[in-house]
């Protein structure tokens, strides 16, 4: 007898960037952020290239970005490493993460749709965003 599919589930993701000129709006895609509320699930992928960053972009602060970077990533992961916002629940944290902000580290707009593997589309959307060679767009 063969396991009934998961069902499906709605998810909601974020594009991160790197927005070094708040007032130009040049950025570059370097993660996701990914939530699926039902199945308790957030979880973020980043793609951490500061030698790729300097090179488009020579006059971000290298130490700043990956410092925000990091703290995103201790947000996402939940617990005490995460200060006050890491101790709220994980769709408190995704809507933390996503809130629009004029900084250096910038999320795009939410999107959703549905999956059955919250993991798996979170590295589809890695994948699909999120180029191998920043300044290159994903094929």
């Amino acid at each position: 007898m063969s396991e009934a599919p998961a069902a499906w589930i709605g998810y909601d993701y974020a594009l991160l960037r790197l927005v070094p000129h708040v007032h130009l709006g040049d950025f570059m895609t370097v993660g996701v952020v990914l939530q699926a509320r039902s199945a308790d699930y957030l979880d973020l992928r980043l793609r951490l290239e500061p030698e790729a960053w300097a090179e488009r972009f020579p006059e971000l602060d290298l130490e700043m970005a990956l410092r925000g970077l990091e703290a995103y990533a201790r947000v996402c992961a939940g617990g005490p490493e995460g200060g006050p916002i890491g101790l709220l629940p994980p769709s408190e944290r995704f809507h933390w993460l996503t809130a629009p902000r004029s900084a250096v580290i910038q999320s795009s707009a939410v999107h959703g749709g549905r999956t059955r593997d919250p993991a798996a589309t979170l590295e589809r959307i890695f994948a699909a965003c999120v180029p191998d060679r920043p300044g290159v767009a994903p094929a």
